[in-house]
Order: structure tokens, then sequence, then C-alpha cells
């Protein structure tokens, strides 16, 4: 044997081999349909005895193998079913003549044989055949399953007459001497009458009549028929098939232990007549044995002292695999002993010994190998290192599997496939292609490895002709691993990078793989690192602010007040908290980031923009070049929002390599941001405001938030009369329809009386509404007039007051949210307000 059957388990051994080939031209499809029908009639109740025979199913299997047969019952091919198509008469005589052809194949195991036929219809379908069955077509076929339980019985029949046969104790009578392939050659010219040679032939076939009561549902008489070939064996030093009777022995005891099966939950077995829930828990007067008939206690005691104790069955699959390795030809039986015995110890929860079994498997010399079941090897390593729990051993075997698909002596190498299993292993390296799973700032695994892999996946895409994919495992490699990668390693990701966006760019879209996994982008959060988000205050000039006179009438429709002494700490919602001044509609408005570099050279953004919700917005974006290794750098985000309503900043989005991020601020949990949602208002008008008079010298601050004092200065006399010309230009997009012009004397003494001030507003109000770039101008007189009858000093205290020197601070407020005035007209009420105060 040369090709081993890594999907063998422990409970194999009780099973009967049947072969199902298509026999001329069958479509695939349809022979797999059929196939899996056959498949599923897995365990038969035989009739009259309440015996289950069990059934093992392959649709390919080497001639060669099945000389195995005398050594391992389970591996001779005992039935056949052929399926073929047959579309007239004058096709059957050669469809009958390939079914006996393939026959001949297995012809010298074979208990039995089926050829189902398909397409055939008239007189040679009408004949009622047992060993044939015909029907219409694929789709009309319903007693398929029926057919194949009338075989199996017939099987059943010839099996039990040959167990019967060999157990049957014929003195006198020379028994054969069973050998496999590689034996026959050296026991030519043996003396076949000394004691030796019988007690050989003895043993050989007393564990020859163990597998066959094993198969036929017999394990009472199994188990005896092990005990005994094993004394007998281990009597002549027959190493080879002493191992085979105590890895008989190991199974029988397996399947009794464990009746839902070891091949793990895909292919467990169903409680049955002859293998109840509790079969481990049998030793109690009257339960069912394993041909059902209810037995006395002393057949139940017997079983309990032939069966292997769970810890006995290890033990003796250690010893059976040392015997095995005295032989250079029965490296498969090794093999299979291996990883039957590892499949026993992941059930029992021995991890640590099942690892060694496969150490011992990974160093057998099965000799040359060809690449595909190289591969095969080490994939089912793999998985039986998943099974015990060694994820990091089986990523690596599982590795090592994907490195064989591209070896350098396959013609073509299966790139596809290599990639697939590097797919498979990333759990066994703590690998997630999901860049959230990186962002908890603590990283499990090993970088190095990691990298390593990340690298494998990036050429064998590319090789697959993938550069989307190449871009997509080379942008996770540089945000994942950055903190990881040398400088000079730096540079030669970045620079492999670019050189796959030029081709094809990195985008933020969700990559879906042929067999259904979704690769999420990878969004340069790292370059650059964003340290803080604020949101600024528009210029002290353009700060709209609500009129205090017209703040009264809101407070009825304002909300009640509920105290609730649940205070709820959310980290996101204190992120987008309402800040507390407002952006309008129309304007330039400005996002400040605290941006670092940490690569080893200059970094160039090329589009760095912001990303918004709730309105309409028009981002700026802005192109950064940042020093090496920078420290912590100011960088400025601008836009304009479009309408009005509630803003919600939620990160901003760069272009780097040749990848496009969308970077959120959800996903940042190192960012300080003192809130991300502002108020968006709607456009007000803007109002520039110039004097004919001189600027003054000193600039007093302010009187209030609300204003912007524009100061000029005049000097009269008392009693003196001088005209100052006003111009207000609309220099906005939207039209001022109202003019509103006050005055107030501002003095810390109460010396000082009379109005200084005079105007005439109907010819400025004539001019409105002022559209965006029109000019107003307006004429405001300024008479002096003093009392100085009866007042000391006033001259000096005059003086002290600054009033010899007057400067008129001429202001505007700034733009303001308007309401409606209850005091104003009705046809001004909804329009925005131009209005100017001119202070002394």
């Amino acid at each position: 044997m040369s090709v081993p059957d890594y999907l063998q388990c422990a409970e194999d051994h009780q099973t009967v081999l049947v072969v199902v080939q298509p026999v001329g031209i069958v479509p695939e499809d349809q022979f797999f349909k059929i196939y899996k029908r056959i498949a599923g009639v897995s365990q038969v109740s035989i009739r009259d005895s309440q015996r289950l025979l069990y059934i093992r199913y392959r649709h390919h299997y080497l001639p060669e193998n099945n000389e195995w047969g005398d050594f391992q019952t389970h591996r001779k091919v005992v039935g056949l079913i052929a399926i073929t198509t047959c579309g007239s008469d004058k096709e059957w005589p050669q469809t009958a003549e390939r079914f006996h052809g393939q026959k001949e194949v297995y012809g010298s195991t074979l208990y039995d044989s089926r050829l189902l036929v398909f397409g055939l219809t008239g007189d040679i379908a009408e004949q009622q055949r047992t060993d044939v069955a015909f029907y219409p077509g694929f789709e009309d076929c319903p007693d398929v399953e029926k057919r194949v339980e009338d075989f199996v019985e017939s099987i059943f029949i010839v099996l039990e007459s040959k167990r019967l046969d060999r157990a049957t104790d014929k003195s006198g009578d020379k028994i054969p001497l069973l050998c496999v392939p590689f034996e026959k050659k050296d026991f030519v010219g043996l003396d076949t009458d000394s004691r030796h040679y019988k007690k050989r032939c003895q043993g050989r076939m007393r564990k020859h009549v163990g597998d066959l009561c094993l198969q036929a549902g017999m394990l009472q008489d199994a188990l005896v028929h092990y005990h005994m070939a094993v004394e007998l064996l281990r009597g002549v030093n027959d190493f080879l098939w002493l191992g085979a009777a105590l890895e008989g022995l190991c199974s029988a005891s397996v399947i009794f232990h464990y009746p839902g099966g070891t091949a793990g939950k895909t292919a467990g077995r169903k409680p049955s007549v002859s293998q109840p829930a509790d079969a481990g828990k049998r030793h109690r007067p009257g339960a069912l044995t394993a041909n059902g008939i209810s037995a006395d206690t002393s057949a139940e005691i017997g079983r309990a002292k032939n069966c292997l104790s769970p810890e006995d069955i290890i033990d003796k699959y250690k010893e059976a695999i040392s015997y095995y390795g005295k032989y250079k030809n029965a490296g498969v039986i090794e093999l299979e002993a291996c990883v039957k015995a590892v499949r026993v110890l992941a059930i029992q929860k021995r991890a640590r010994e099942a690892s060694d079994f496969l150490q011992n498997a990974v160093y057998i010399n099965l000799g040359q190998l060809s690449e595909e079941e190289k591969i095969q090897r080490y994939s089912i390593l793999s998985e039986l290192y998943e099974l015990i729990g060694f994820h990091r051993k089986s990523a690596f075997f599982k590795r090592v599997a994907a490195m064989q698909c591209v070896a350098p002596t396959i013609p073509e190498p299966g790139w596809r496939a290599c990639y697939k299993l590097l797919l498979e292993t990333l759990p066994g390296y703590s690998l997630s292609l999901d860049p959230k799973d990186f962002s908890k700032g603590t990283h499990r695994g090993w970088a190095a490895v990691q990298m390593r892999l990340l690298h494998e996946l990036v050429y064998a895409s590319r090789r697959m002709g993938n550069p989307g994919l190449s871009v997509r495992h080379l942008s996770f490699l540089l945000q994942t691993m950055l903190d990881f990668l040398s400088d000079q390693e730096k540079k030669e990701v970045t620079q492999s990078l670019e050189n796959y966006t030029a081709k094809c760019p990195g985008g933020m879209e969700v990559i879906t793989l042929p067999d259904g996994l979704k690769l999420p982008p990878v969004p340069f959060t790292k370059l650059p690192i964003v340290r803080s988000v604020k949101l600024l205050n528009l210029p002290v000039s353009l700060r709209p602010h609500k009129v205090k006179g017209l703040l009264g009438q809101n407070m009825s429709t304002a909300s009640p007040f509920i105290y609730s002494p649940i205070i709820m700490h959310n980290r996101g919602e204190e992120r987008c908290k309402k800040i507390d001044f407002q952006w309008v509609q129309g304007d330039v408005c400005e996002v400040q980031l605290m941006v670092y570099n940490p690569m080893p050279y200059e970094l160039r953004v090329e589009n760095m923009g912001l990303l918004t919700s709730g309105v309409e917005f028009e981002s700026l974006p802005a192109a950064l070049s940042l020093p090496a290794e920078s420290g912590l750098y100011p960088v400025t985000l601008v836009g304009v929002p479009r309408t009005a309503g509630n803003i919600t900043v939620n990160g901003y989005h760069t272009s780097v390599f040749g990848v496009t991020s969308d970077c959120l601020l959800e996903s940042l949990p190192s960012v300080k941001s003192s809130g991300c949602l502002v108020e968006v208002i709607p456009s007000l008008p803007r109002l520039q405001l110039s004097t004919s008079l001189p600027r003054s010298a000193h600039t007093p601050q302010p009187m209030s938030k609300e204003e912007l004092s524009s100061t000029v200065s005049v000097q009269l006399f008392n009693g003196e009369t001088q005209q100052v010309t006003i111009t207000l230009e609309n220099i906005g997009s939207v039209e001022i329809e109202t003019l509103e012009l006050t005055s107030k004397v501002v003095s810390t003494k109460e010396k000082v009386f009379g109005e200084f001030l005079s105007w005439e507003l109907e010819d400025a109000l004539s001019h409105l509404p002022l559209k965006p770039g029109q000019a107003v101008t307006l004429t405001v007189s300024i008479k002096v007039k003093l009392d100085f009858s009866g007042q000391e000093n006033l001259l000096q205290d005059l003086n002290d007051d600054g009033i010899s020197v007057t400067g008129l601070p001429i202001s505007s407020p700034l733009r303001q949210v308007l309401k409606p005035r209850s005091e104003s007209k009705p046809m001004s009420s909804d329009h925005p307000l131009g209005r100017m105060i001119i202070e002394r």
C-alpha cells in the first residue's frame, strides 16, 4: 500500500467496504447524485438477527490496497455497485461486458455486486434480474435505497458464512498461512510442519476471524478471538500480525466505549439496537449484547474482562505502532493507526499524548509521494492538530500544505488553492483580516510570523492575477503591523504598495472572495496618526448671536426640566455632544486636527478632507506634506455647509500611497474631541460699515461680545455741529431689508446731558432692500450742547473723563439670529436686520 486513508477511524474496522464506480460514460454530477443516495445507506439492520451491518463506501479505491484484505478485512472490497448509462438494446451487451470487466478488478475479494442501468427501456429492461436494476432516468429511480439494502443483506449472508466457516475448529485440517503482499517471498521454502509455523498460522487465522466477527456485529466474540490471537502471535514473535491483533483489540474496545464514533460529529453513528447510547455502562444483568440477544451475566463479565479500558486502549495502540514501525512496507498501516489513536485521544481530551502520536506520524516515511498526496497529508495533519486544540501547530501544517501547492516541481502551480489554504491558517496565528480587531491596543500572536503570512497572501493574490486583493492585504499589513516594521521594512512595504496602486488604486469597498469570505476595508488611521479633533468657531466678525430682546418669547415652549439620578457615561455620546457655537450656511468652517507622521520619511497626504453627515457639506480637500517622525502638527480642514440643520463631523478621509481611506472618529479611541455636532443656521446678511471721520488712535475693547467696534475721532467745541457720512455696504449674499439706528451716550459722570446725535433715515430706507454688493449712505449730525452754568470744576472733570478728546466709537453688532419682535412691524418681522450703533 502506498496511499493512506487519512479519514480512517477505529470504528471503520467493523465496516464492510463497498466500491461505487461509473462504468462507461456517466455525467459526473449525476453520478455523485446517485452516489450520495447510496452512501446514505450506511447501516442496515439485518432481518431475524437484530444485528447491524455498517457499510463504508468509496468511489475510488486502489486495487493494490485490496491485497491487504487478509491482514485487515475492512480493507477488502466485498461489494461493487456499478452505475452506467445505456441508450438502446444494442448497447446492452457492451455495457454488460464492461460491468464484468470491472468485477474482475476486485474479483478475488467480492462477495456480491450490482449494476444500476439508467436510460434503458424495452424488453431487456423488463427482465427481472438480481444483479442488475434498470431505471428510465436519473430522476426516476425511487427504490435505489431499497436495492442497496437488499444488496447489503446479501453481503451479510456471505460474510456470516465465511465467519462461521473459519471460526469452526476443524481439527486435522491444515490452517492456511495468511500473508501480506510483501511477506509471500519470505515464506517460500519454510518448514510447514514445524510447531512455530503452525502457531503462526493459528494466530493469524484467529486474528482474521476476530475481524470477521467484528464486521458481522459479534463484538464479544471478536474480543475473545483478538485476545487469543495476541497470545499466540506474541509467542512466535510475529510482530506485524501481533500489531494488527492489538489494533483489532483496540478497535473493538473503542466501539464498545464510544458508540457515537470517533470520526467527529459529521460521521457520528446513529444509536441502534446493538449500539445503545449507554453502551459504556452495560455491565448489568440482562443488557443487550452485540447481536442484540439478551445475555446472561457471565457474558457481560466476560466482555468487561476482555474489553480494554480507555487507558489500556492507548497503551495497546502505542505497542501496535511500535511493531508496525519495524517494517518499512507497513508505513501506511502505521500512519493510519496513529491517526486512529489521535481521534480516540481527542475524545478522551488527552491532547498532549495525541500530539506525540501525530509527531510520530509526521516522520513516517511513505516513499515517493506525489505533490497531491503531500498536500493531502499535511492538510490532514493540520485538521488533526486542530481537533486536539493545537491551533498554531495546525496552522503551521496548513501553511506547509499551501506552499506545497506551488512547489517548483509542479508544472502548473495552484495559486488559488495556495491562497485558500493560507486564509485558513489565519485563526491559528491569531490573525484576522478585520482591522477593527487590531484597534483595541493589545496585539495577540507573533508579529513576525503574522507579517510573513501576510506577505505570502500578497504574493499569492498577485500570482492569482488579482492586484486589488494584493493592495488590500498590503494595506492591512501596513496598518496593523506598523509598530513592528523596521524603518527599512516600512520603506519597502510602502514602495510595493505604490507600485500596486499605480495599476489598481485601493478604496473602501468590501472585497468578496469566491468562497464567500468578505474582506473589510482598511482605513489608514496611522498614516498620519490623528491625536485630537477640534471644531473651530467662526471668526469674530462672522459669528452669529441671538438678540437678547428676542429670547423671551421662546421660554414658553422650552421643554420641562426632569431630574434623573442616573447618569449614563458613554464615550460615544460625549464625543458627539453638541457644541455651544453655531456655523452659518454658506460660510467657510474649520476643523483643526493635531496629527503626526510615524514614518521615517516625509509623508505626503494627497487628499485630506472632512467626513460629515446631517446637512449638505462641501469639503475643500487639503494636501499635506508632513516631515519624518514629526511631533504633533496642526492641520486645518475646511468646508462649506450648503444647507441649514445639525451637522456631525464623523471623521476624515485621506489618500496615501494610492489608497483612499475613510477614517471614522468612533473607531479611533485615542482621539480627543470636545464634540463633533454643531448647528448650522441659515445664511445671515453681512454689513460693512465705513465713515467719513478719521480712525481713532486708540481702540477700546468692545463693551459686549455682541459688538464689533470701529473707533473714529472727532473734536468739537460746545455748540458746534458736524456732519458724519456713514456708508453701509452689503458684502454678503443675503438681502438686507430692515435698517435700525440707535445711539447712546456712555459716561461715568452724570453731569453731561443732552442729545448729541441726530439723523434722518427716510432716504436710506428708501434704498431697501439692499441687495448683495449695493451700498447706502446716511448722514448723522453731531451737535455739542453742554450747559456749564452752576457746574464747578466741570471742565476739569470732563478733561479727566477724556471728553475733550472725544472718540466716537461706531460699532456694529455681529450677525444675529433674529426672531420677530412683538413691537416690530409685520412687514419686517421675517427679514434679516442690519443694525448700527453709534456710541460716545
